[in-house]
């Protein structure tokens, strides 16, 4: 987060440099924390609708894409996730059913 920047205003700016994607910031889901190369990310995930843009992979990522349920499973169980990212969002309630 950029100083004096509140959460919502952090997820849209966020959103939209790593993903192109212009977004409405709903509700509250999770906080997790990461290992940093100086200390510990502090992550605050929220919901959001898409409202714009055009999806991107951002400069720290080779590509992105939209997922269902099914090919979600399929790159848990082959390992292309990173390390805990279903069981949390399991955990959180937010995949789809």
């Amino acid at each position: 987060m950029e100083s004096g920047e509140s959460d919502a205003a952090a997820v849209r700016r966020e959103v939209r440099e790593e993903t192109g994607l212009e977004i409405a910031v709903g509700a509250f889901v999770g906080r997790v924390e990461r290992p940093a190369p100086s200390g510990v990310f502090d992550i605050h995930d929220y919901a959001a609708v898409v409202t714009g843009g055009d999806l991107r992979a951002g400069d720290d990522a080779a590509e992105a894409g939209w997922f269902d349920l099914a090919t979600f499973t399929t790159m848990r169980t082959s390992g292309e996730l990173v390390d805990e990212l279903a069981e949390t969002l399991d955990g959180w309630g937010v995949l789809p059913r």
